[in-house]
C-alpha cells in the first residue's frame, strides 16, 4: 500500500448525519485520500454543531498526519463514541486538514454528498 496523502477540495454540498439530526452541511469541505483507503472527507469544524461533541480522551498517532484528537457524538438516544476526530496541530505536508473533523461512518453515523 502506498503511503501517499492527496488532499483536494470535496466538489459539492456535504453532509454528516447523527442520531436523526444533521451535525453539519458544508460545500468547503475537503477529501483526504491515503494509499489505497478509501478517501475521508474533513469538515470544517465552523461547519459542524460542535455542541453535539464531547471530548475524547482517545489520541492515535499517525506519521503522516501528526496526532489525533477524538471526539463523541451525543444525540437524543445515545453517545457514539469516538466518531469524531481532529489534527489538531498536523504534519506540515496536510496542514490543510487543520480546523477539521472528519467522521468514522457506521449505521449510526452517515456523511453524504446531498
Amino acid at each position: 500500500m502506498s503511503s501517499k496523502i492527496t488532499i483536494r477540495k470535496a466538489e459539492g454540498n456535504w453532509v454528516v448525519r447523527a442520531g436523526g439530526a444533521i451535525l453539519g452541511e458544508s460545500t468547503n469541505a475537503l477529501e483526504l485520500s491515503e494509499g489505497d483507503m478509501a478517501p475521508v472527507i474533513y469538515f470544517p469544524r465552523s461547519d459542524i454543531a460542535t455542541a453535539f461533541l464531547d471530548d475524547s480522551d482517545k489520541r492515535t498517532h499517525c506519521p503522516l498526519k501528526g496526532d489525533a484528537s477524538y471526539f463523541s457524538i451525543v444525540t437524543k438516544s445515545q453517545t457514539i463514541k469516538d466518531s469524531a476526530w481532529s489534527y489538531e496541530d498536523p504534519i506540515a505536508d496536510v496542514a490543510r486538514i487543520k480546523d477539521h473533523l472528519a467522521f468514522h461512518t457506521s449505521d449510526l453515523v452517515t456523511v453524504e454528498r446531498v
